[in-house]
């Protein structure tokens, strides 16, 4: 499996330009999902020039090297791709719709193929918050 993830946010905390605090277990579950289950990293991150050098440096130190950088495979121009998304069958990213689970979780998902559930079960009414006051009368 293809796996594209983000430097800022998802690997180390967001404190863009510097490189951020570690955020928990990221290092550590994407060098896991490299072993054993032999997915290819792509580490895809708006960083470049000496800022990318710097992320690239940053995980390397901590064992961690990625299969391609903001590319599809290693030997990949720029010039080449029709735009800069990089094809993956999984983003890992901050900015995802549901934020950024916790990387336990992320392992858990990528590793049985079982999705995350965030939302509680039951019904979606109950999920509502109840309306209050007169602009609230407004629109019922």
């Amino acid at each position: 499996m293809i796996i594209a993830c983000d430097f800022d946010g998802t690997i180390v905390t967001h404190e863009y330009p510097k490189i951020g605090k570690p955020i928990p277990f990221a290092i550590q579950t994407l060098k896991k999902l490299q072993e054993e289950d032999h997915h290819q990293i792509i580490l895809w991150t708006v960083r470049e020039g000496a800022l990318l050098d710097e992320a690239l440096d940053y995980c390397k130190s901590r064992g961690l090297e990625f299969y391609a950088v903001n590319s599809n495979y290693p030997e990949e121009k720029p010039e080449e791709r029709a735009n800069r998304k990089v094809v993956a069958d999984i983003y890992i990213d901050d900015r995802n719709l549901c934020g950024l689970p916790e990387w336990g979780v992320i392992y858990n998902m990528i590793h049985t193929g079982h999705p995350w559930e965030p939302a509680p079960k039951g019904n979606m009414e109950d999920l509502r918050p109840k309306k209050k006051g007169f602009f609230a009368k407004l629109f019922d």
